[in-house]
């Protein structure tokens, strides 16, 4: 009865380790661009960054020197300017390069010093690409794309959504009607409400890096002011909270808001309810003030608009750009930690 046990463990250990050559080589293959990342029903357009991963600031590589292992570096990290250094070579660009390709362009240049130069580099840390979560979820912050993965995936990978108490039962307090996902400077058609209680999979879209995910809050007890005024965020509701109390108790408007036409958003993100507001009437007493309501989200811009769908793009910006700033000085004392997140803006500065 031995000898048939000794070879059915033989088998299994052949087969776990055909499974892990396996597993590698598929990994290799991601990184290094030779396969294409296969689409499934919950994907939206490919991306490049899915189909082959390319290095940037903060990525982590390894590299053997095939012939002489003295040569090798283990450890070698992307530098905040996308420049990598290795042996004579100093100070390489390589940001937007894949594992393949920086192979291809370190070997060039080590030719002036090396008699035919054959490396093997392995990615060590894959930190370059980002993306930001932050609102009703319980882990907030910011966290690596170190494989595809998509708005479920990032959500159960952050622990799930925040809870709390209403009438003695634990319930989530996530509304999935307010919240959204900026990519690009631009809020993205998902519907999480949608997804959430719908099992709808064609709203579980990939991320890509510096997406910003928002959970809002249903707890109605606040509004937002943002924009042009003194002291943009989040105001506690009172019973009668109007437009300019609300205005005014931000400490104001600043030099150059357009008074004419302010914005006011309620209800769902995938369907606001938009009021555009003439403020500049109101104070003038030619118009009755707009009372808020919980969870209004106000908008003052600095210059003159005049469709509402025009402006909803750079309030929603606003609206994130403020609780991501909120959470970075509350949570990475020198923001030079996290450079890559552009706090002035959401678009990519170059």
């Amino acid at each position: 009865m031995g000898q048939p046990l000794a070879v059915d463990r033989g088998i299994m250990i052949r087969m776990r380790s055909i499974f892990v050559i396996i597993s590698s080589l598929a990994l290799w293959a991601w990184l290094t661009g030779a396969y294409a990342q296969s689409e499934v029903s919950t994907t939206t357009a490919p991306v490049s960054w899915r189909e082959r991963y390319t290095l940037g600031p903060g990525d982590v590589v390894d590299i053997r020197f095939y012939g002489s292992s003295a040569l090798d570096r283990a450890g070698l990290r992307i530098a905040p300017d996308g420049t990598l250094s290795y042996l004579q070579v100093n100070s390489l660009y390589v940001d937007g390069l894949s594992i393949d390709e920086l192979r291809s362009k370190l070997e060039q240049n080590l030719r002036k010093f090396h008699r035919d130069p054959r490396l093997i580099i392995t990615p060590g840390e894959l930190n370059s690409k980002r993306y930001v979560i932050l609102g009703k979820i319980v882990d907030k912050g910011v966290f690596t794309l170190d494989r595809p993965i998509t708005l479920l995936e990032a959500i159960a990978r952050s622990r799930g959504i925040e809870t709390g108490l209403f009438e003695q039962s634990t319930v989530e307090i996530a509304d999935m009607d307010r919240s959204f996902i900026i990519r690009n400077g631009e809020r993205l058609d998902v519907d999480f409400a949608k997804l959430y209680f719908e099992g709808d999979l064609s709203q579980n879209v990939y991320l890509e890096p510096r997406d910003y995910i928002y959970l809002a809050s249903n707890l109605s007890s606040e509004y937002y002011v943002f924009g042009s005024v003194s002291t943009p965020g989040a105001q506690g509701i009172t019973n009668r909270a109007t437009l300019v109390s609300a205005i005014t108790r931000r400490k104001g408007f600043t030099e150059g808001a357009w008074l004419n036409r302010v914005l006011v958003i309620r209800g769902s993100m995938s369907d606001p309810e938009l009021f555009i507001v003439d403020v500049k009437s109101i104070l003038a007493g030619l118009e009755a003030d707009f009372p808020l309501a919980p969870g209004d989200i106000v908008y003052v811009n600095d210059r003159p608009w005049y469709k509402a769908e025009q402006i909803l793009d750079t309030a929603m910006q606003n609206f994130l750009s403020s609780a991501t700033s909120t959470w970075v000085d509350a949570n990475v004392p020198d923001a030079i930690a996290n450079p890559w997140l552009d706090r002035t803006g959401w678009r990519d500065s170059e």
